[in-house]
């Protein structure tokens, strides 16, 4: 039976076999001794994306008292649900987010960690816990940013923009290509707004395999 430690692009934490590119945490433990979740989705506001694999460690997942493991299907899943990108394990990559965010916020010391996981804590869920979304036009969406639009038949449905392309978001990877005649002018954007404007500088996540087999 798989765990319920997989992350959507909604910031939700799903069960399924699927384990995706890269792992992360919520700042802490918030799983119960049987590996269960109750209702808690977070152990603090330090909400970060790591390797899979770093410096030969090895760790069993949602052991008593250590922090709970979470999954992502690829870099750009982990950001709209609200993560940063591991200053330890992924070094190169936090610089790089944090030098952009920098310059988008207009002020270095905007960019440290703690000052970053504040801003990001507001941006991604409201006061009842629900996922903060904003719209925007379609044509100011940056490659790498999740959106829903109003004409899908299935509205709560996320999609990767790449380009002029959405990619529908499934969790075993990306499953189809929306043309832009197809999306409406308005969506409504899942990534964080400090995100979309670090993606928007120029900050490229890594992809899952599957979009670049759908993007030729």
């Amino acid at each position: 039976m798989p765990l319920q430690n997989r992350v959507t692009p909604e910031g939700e934490i799903i069960a399924t076999p699927h384990r995706g590119l890269l792992m992360g945490n919520r700042g802490g433990a918030f799983h119960a001794p049987d590996q269960s979740l109750g209702s808690r989705r977070w152990a603090s506001k330090q909400w970060i994306a790591c390797v899979l694999e770093f410096k030969g460690r090895h760790r069993e997942v949602m052991q008593p008292n250590r922090y709970t493991e979470l999954f992502f299907l690829d870099e750009a899943t982990a950001l709209a649900a609200g993560h940063r990108p591991c200053f330890e394990c992924r070094r190169a990559d936090a610089d790089r987010f944090a030098d952009l965010w920098a310059r988008t916020h207009g002020d270095p010391d905007r960019a440290r960690a703690p000052v970053m996981d504040e801003v990001l804590h507001a941006e991604r869920v409201d006061r009842d816990r629900s996922k903060v979304t904003f719209p925007a036009r379609r044509a100011d969406v940056p490659s790498g940013a999740f959106v829903r639009y109003a004409q899908d038949a299935d509205a709560a449905r996320p999609y990767l923009v790449v380009g002029h392309n959405l990619l529908v978001w499934e969790p075993g990877g990306y499953s189809a290509l929306v043309s832009p005649a197809a999306i409406t002018e308005e969506v409504e954007v899942l990534t964080p707004a400090s995100i979309v404007a670090v993606l928007s500088a120029g900050y490229r996540p890594m992809l899952h395999p599957s979009a670049a087999a759908l993007l030729g």
